[in-house]
């Protein structure tokens, strides 16, 4: 490895990031001392370990779990810089977590539980900074640009590329700097949000987080696209050609897989699949189920829905569910997810659920369970008694259905078994009164909702 560099290992398993020394990375002792265990290797010339301070230990506290993380924010130095946008600084280290670390967009925004504290950790950690104090507001403009700039993915590096001039120029950007022009693209060709603001935030936290190098090259191609977009002129391919140079196109205008685009159009027709996909990039609605083994009824939950003004429709075929358009935000800031009140859950699986009808003592096999939805819903209805056995290969995902079951007070009747559901009967069968298998797919049904392979 070459002297001149410097590799980041950062808690969330994002892969190691190469930065050269030139980039002005600053890394200081007491930011040091707080991520030690991440693993951050600084690889110099002189080869020597990072030596950390005594001074930057922090002393026992007696504090309340609910005020610790914000006091020790208080009280650790670090580096405040409050002229960077809070919002776009989270958004790009959640897109970098994505990409680079595997994270799922969903999950992020749940482990979140609504905490401002939490985002900014994670940004003091990536970029060695952290901005104001996240706001409500800018929490929902995260969730909003980042599932946006994952879901037009495809179409926003197409503008990239074609601004650079050179693939090559795009291929050799750097991961936070790619991330930061596809925020700014985002929000100047979709978001429609004043161009003046975008180029001169984006420039400011590339100019922060990386080199003013880094600030002058976002100001240059954010301008360029400004003008573009003014004289209705963006560089976008036109459908024509033979059938894959039209599906290379469509692909790129609707930010879709071309062989998905590919194989709805060979079945589906082109005019159909155009609508299809015009459908998975509009914002999708979601349902909200109460969970009565809290005491929340459907009723309580409207009434909590109009507290919290947020819209909201009465499930037409289910008597527990609710559906929203807008306000999910509003409903995981308000705590009615991670109190386990109620959660997200689409109506077509709440129906599955229905058809099972599970009873009071029933044992039942939950096939393929994770991230468990249908698994709460159906320990909800055994008021106590009886078991759900949750089977996954994913562990991580299992994991995350037990802290969820405590919150809905189901823990006592879900089991988890962490195994391959093609050996499980062989080698330590479970007998049950159901078993409900629903086998992985291709998701292509709930693409408006994931946004995580629409972009690709």
């Amino acid at each position: 490895m070459a002297n001149d560099h410097v590799i980041v290992r950062h808690l969330d398993k994002v892969t190691d990031i190469k930065y050269p020394l030139s980039h002005s990375i600053t890394i200081q002792k007491n930011w040091m001392a707080q991520v030690l265990c991440l693993g951050v290797l600084f690889c110099a010339q002189t080869h020597e370990p990072l030596k950390i301070s005594e001074r930057t230990r922090q002393p026992n506290l007696n504090v309340s779990t609910s005020r610790k993380g914000r006091l020790n924010r208080l009280l650790k130095p670090h580096k405040l810089n409050i002229e960077v946008s809070p919002h776009r600084a989270v958004s790009a280290v959640r897109l970098m977590r994505i990409e680079l670390g595997g994270a799922f967009a969903d999950l992020l925004n749940d482990k979140g539980k609504g905490s401002g504290d939490n985002e900014m950790a994670y940004v003091e950690r990536t970029l060695g900074f952290c901005t104001r104090e996240l706001k409500d507001q800018d929490l929902r403009l995260v969730t909003d640009i980042v599932g946006g700039t994952i879901r037009w993915r495809r179409y926003l590096d197409h503008l990239i590329i074609s601004l650079c001039h050179d693939k090559n120029t795009y291929k050799s950007l750097e991961p936070l700097l790619l991330q930061i022009l596809r925020i700014g693209f985002y929000e100047i060709v979709k978001l429609n949000m004043p161009p003046y603001a975008v180029v001169d935030e984006n420039v400011r936290l590339a100019k922060t987080a990386l080199r003013p190098g880094a600030g002058n090259m976002v100001n240059g191609i954010l301008r360029k696209l400004v003008l573009l977009k003014e004289g209705k002129s963006l560089p976008l391919p036109k459908v024509e050609g033979d059938d894959r140079a039209q599906a290379r196109a469509l692909a790129t205008l609707y930010s879709h897989p071309v062989w998905m685009v590919r194989r709805w159009t060979k079945y589906l027709g082109q005019e159909e699949a155009i609508n299809l996909m015009i459908w998975n990039n509009n914002d999708p609605s979601f349902s909200l189920r109460a969970n009565h083994r809290r005491g929340v009824s459907r009723a309580a939950l409207v009434t909590r829905l109009n507290e919290l003004k947020v819209p909201h429709q009465i499930s037409l075929h289910l008597q527990e569910f609710v559906r929203i358009k807008t306000g999910l935000q509003t409903v995981i800031q308000a705590g009615l997810l991670r109190e386990g009140l109620c959660s997200v859950q689409d109506e077509s699986a709440g129906l599955v659920v229905s058809v099972m009808d599970p009873q009071p003592g029933e044992s039942i096999v939950d096939c393929c369970a994770a991230p468990g939805g249908k698994t709460l819903y159906m320990a909800s209805h055994l008021n106590g008694q009886g078991m759900v056995f949750a089977v996954d290969i994913n562990k991580g995902r299992l994991r995350i259905l037990k802290e969820t079951a405590k919150s809905h007070h189901v823990d006592g009747v879900i089991t988890t078994i962490h195994a391959d559901l093609r050996t499980l009967v062989n080698n330590s069968p479970v007998k049950s009164n159901k078993v409900l298998l629903d086998a992985p797919c291709s998701g292509l049904g709930v693409l408006s909702k994931t946004c995580a392979g629409i972009g690709n």
